[in-house]
């Protein structure tokens, strides 16, 4: 406890405090949720290596539907009639939740290889730069309107990392949130008021001692220093009322805590973590996860017919084989991991009750390539994936919906989706994120949300 405490005296202007930097202020909901009723949740789940347009078209469209996707014109059809693309039959029971949505662009967010942060909050990133995050992404947007005792959850498994490591959300503009890297530091944190809440209760105590040495460390402080040190006294209390009320949720934690589960290879590490993933949801730890499932310098091992081969995902996007199977195979296989961890997600919110029915009722689970359309993204089309529960306040579930193509009259952007999903859920912002240059140029309007969503 001494050598904790003697940490946080000698530390608080210096290095040291770049650990209680003020992300920390959103993790604790500090006013009363203005949403009345049941909760909504929100799961991002984002991948690499882009999702094609051509690998969610429907396989049984008509010939007049397969001419209208091929030339990108608008159209809608309903799910119930129609075959998935085979990459998605584990979503077969759940078609009246499922929405296909083709045609959004990002030109405002980076491209490429990487999104970084962009693709969240609809900004260029500059190759991951702290400066040119411009707001909190949309993730911690709407974890705002639904606060718990942590306002988001952010776990990935991008650069092959472990540990807590910085994340690519962003609680607020010049801000980096930190994410959970492996499966063992998201089980010791997540459920650490179960696992060791006598180290709780002493961190309690530690911030708590930080905090009084508010008076003594003001006393010689410039008004630049004053400020940095009453940022990181919000923070040290934000943090401390979180443990404290995470201590009060002991019981609702322990009743939905899951094991660890196997860490073997990539795919038991992702199983394990998506089983947290769901308790965390369930316990009501969070109402808001952003879920970096991999990046282009990630690699896989335990996917169905690659054996005991080492993926490399980024020579995977150029198309090199695996262990004889051709990239097209390997990258399918790597969806169909994908689409059954929300399956899991779907199955155990489903298996919780709440209200007059289940806790997937009230939760959005929205899958997508952080880079777009392909492996070199361009930033015309970014497909979602997105299973929607019933209370769903958008009118979107059961269809395949394509939208105008990129520079077409009635073309959405990303910023419209993300002003949609505000919209719909009690922040009335005119518009959410960066314009599209390319579409200024053309004067075609572009702020606001996608009227025929909203329910």
């Amino acid at each position: 406890m001494n050598n904790r405490r003697s940490f946080l005296k000698t530390s608080i202007l210096g290095a040291g405090a770049v650990a209680l930097n003020p992300y920390l202020n959103s993790l604790h909901a500090g006013s009363v949720n203005p949403n009345s009723g049941s909760p909504r949740r929100f799961i991002f789940i984002r991948k690499c290596n882009g999702m094609r347009p051509d690998e969610l078209a429907l396989p049984s469209f008509s010939d007049r539907e397969k001419a209208k996707e091929k030339s990108k014109e608008a159209f809608e059809v309903d799910l119930d009639t129609h075959e998935l693309p085979f990459w998605l039959g584990d979503l077969n029971e759940y078609k009246e939740n499922l929405t296909i949505l083709q045609g959004l662009s990002s030109k405002m967010s980076e491209n490429g290889h990487s999104s970084y942060s962009s693709v969240m909050g609809c900004f260029n990133s500059h190759s991951n730069q702290i400066s040119s995050i411009k707001r909190a992404t949309i993730d911690f947007e709407l974890g705002n309107l639904f606060p718990t005792a942590f306002r988001h959850v952010e776990v990935s498994y991008a650069q092959n990392r472990s540990g807590i490591v910085s994340g690519y959300s962003a609680p607020g503009s010049n801000q980096r949130n930190f994410c959970y890297a492996d499966p063992r530091t998201t089980y010791n944190n997540l459920f650490k008021t179960v696992l060791n809440p006598d180290v709780v209760k002493s961190d309690i105590q530690m911030l708590e001692y930080a905090k009084g040495r508010e008076s003594a460390l003001r006393k010689s402080l410039s008004p630049k220093d004053d400020l940095a040190l009453k940022n990181h006294l919000e923070s040290i209390e934000a943090t401390r009322q979180r443990n404290i009320d995470l201590l009060k949720m002991t019981d609702v934690i322990k009743k939905h805590m899951p094991g660890l589960g196997s860490t073997k290879t990539r795919v038991d590490q992702q199983n394990s973590t998506t089983d947290m993933i769901a308790a965390a949801l369930a316990a009501g730890l969070t109402n808001s996860v952003t879920y970096t499932i991999d990046d282009l310098r990630s690699t896989y091992t335990g996917i169905r017919d690659a054996g005991p081969f080492e993926i490399d995902l980024h020579g995977l996007g150029h198309n090199q084989a695996i262990n004889n199977h051709p990239a097209t195979k390997i990258r399918a296989e790597i969806r169909i991991h994908h689409v059954t961890q929300i399956k899991t997600i779907i199955d155990k919110l489903k298996a919780q009750p709440e209200g007059s029915g289940t806790m997937f009722d009230n939760t959005m689970i929205m899958y997508f390539a952080e880079g777009g359309e392909t492996h070199h993204g361009t930033g015309v089309e970014l497909p979602i994936v997105i299973m929607s529960g019933k209370n769903c306040k958008l009118d979107i579930a059961g269809r395949y919906i394509r939208l105008p193509r990129h520079g077409k009259k009635g073309h959405q952007t990303l910023g419209n989706w993300y002003t949609t999903l505000l919209n719909a859920h009690g922040n009335p912002i005119e518009h959410y994120g960066d314009l599209d240059a390319t579409m200024g140029r053309l004067n075609l309007p572009q702020k606001g949300a996608i009227k025929q969503f909203l329910a």
